[in-house]
C-alpha cells in the first residue's frame, strides 16, 4: 500500500473476516473492523457477501428465512451509524426481506454522511451443491447501478456476478470507476484436487473485467470453514491493466487497504479505447442465449 495520496486518489478498504452463528455477533465485529480500517485512511470499505450471517446457503432449511433483514432496517441503520461517524461510504451485503415471501441477496451502499444510498440486488442466482441460493434469493430486479458517493462513482456485483462480462460491462458503462464484489465462496464438499484451478479462475476473470472495462476492481471475500466448505479468502485489488495490487490470505482474517488512482482510469481507457471501439451495431445476439446459423 503506497500511503502517499493526491486528490485523485481513494483508498478502499476491503474486510476479509469469519464469521460465526450469531448475527449481532458478526455485526459488532464489522462495525469495528470499519473503525480500523477508517483510522488507516480508508474511505470506501465493502464487507463481503452476506456478512453478518454464516453462509447459510449451503443447507435448504426454511428456518434461515428469519435471518433476513429489511433495507433499512436494523442493521443498515448501525451501519449508517458507523459512516457517518467515520465519515466513510460503506458496501454491506445482507439478506433482504423485501416482502411476505420475497427475498433477496443484496447490498446496501451508505455514503459518508449515513445516507443510504440505495441497493444492489443479486442479478444471477447460483445454485449448486453447498451453494442453494435459488432456494432463498430471487433474482435482482433493480439491474446493475452506479452509485455517486462522496469519494467515487462505484459498482457493486455479488458473487456469481463475477463471472458474467455483462455485468461487469453495463455497470462500467453507467460510470463505475471501481467495480465491488462481495463474494463468499470457497472449496465445496469433496472438491477434488484438480478442481483447484478454479481459485485462479475466479481471480481471471475479475482481472479480465478490470482490463476489458478500463476500471479498478476490488472482491471482498470470506475467510474460515463453515461445515463442510472452507472459504478461500484471497479478496483483491487489481487495477484497470488487471494487475493485482495486493491479495490477501487465503485462510486469515485481514483488513485490505489499497490507494485507487480514479485518474488511472481515464489514461487507461485513452490508451485502450475498448469502449470507443465496440461494434454496438453488431452485438443483437447477445439477448439471445444461443445464436444459431441459418
Amino acid at each position: 500500500m503506497n500511503n502517499k495520496k493526491s486528490k485523485d486518489k481513494i483508498r478502499v478498504g476491503l474486510i476479509q473476516m469469519a464469521c460465526s452463528d450469531g448475527p449481532e455477533a458478526n455485526l459488532k465485529k464489522a462495525v469495528s473492523q470499519i473503525k480500523i480500517a477508517s483510522a488507516k485512511g480508508a474511505q470506501i470499505i465493502c464487507l463481503q457477501e452476506l456478512f453478518n450471517t454464516l453462509y447459510f446457503c449451503q443447507a435448504q432449511d426454511v428456518k434461515n428465512f428469519d435471518l433476513a433483514q429489511s433495507i433499512p432496517g436494523p442493521v443498515t441503520d448501525a451501519l449508517s451509524k458507523a459512516a457517518k461517524s467515520e465519515k466513510v461510504v460503506i458496501v454491506a451485503p445482507l439478506f433482504e426481506k423485501a416482502a411476505k415471501g420475497v427475498y433477496y441477496n443484496s447490498a446496501a451502499v451508505i455514503d459518508s454522511n449515513g445516507k443510504l444510498l440505495g441497493r444492489y440486488r443479486k442479478m444471477h442466482i447460483p445454485d449448486d451443491p453447498g451453494f442453494n441460493e435459488k432456494f432463498y434469493f430471487a433474482p435482482g430486479d433493480l439491474g446493475f447501478q452506479v452509485f455517486e458517493t462522496s469519494f467515487a462513482k462505484i459498482g457493486v456485483l455479488i458473487c456469481w456476478d463475477q463471472w458474467f462480462p455483462e455485468a461487469a460491462r453495463l455497470t462500467a458503462l453507467a460510470g463505475a470507476d471501481i467495480l465491488f464484489y462481495p463474494t463468499a465462496i470457497g472449496w465445496k464438499p469433496g472438491e477434488p484436487e484438480e478442481t483447484r484451478s478454479y481459485h485462479s479462475a475466479w481471480e481471471t476473470v475479475q482481472r479480465g473485467h478490470a482490463i476489458a472495462n478500463g476500471v479498478y476492481v476490488a472482491a471482498a471475500n470470506r475467510v474460515g470453514k463453515e461445515g463442510p466448505v472452507k472459504f478461500w479468502g484471497s479478496s483483491f485489488v487489481a487495477d484497470p491493466f488487471g494487475g493485482v495490487q495486493y491479495r490477501a490470505s487465503a485462510s486469515n482474517e485481514e483488513i485490505i487497504l489499497e490507494d485507487c488512482d480514479l485518474g488511472l482510469v481515464d489514461r487507461t481507457r485513452r490508451e485502450w479505447p475498448f469502449l470507443r471501439d465496440r461494434r454496438i451495431d453488431s452485438y443483437s445476439g447477445i439477448t439471445s442465449r444461443t445464436i444459431t446459423k441459418k
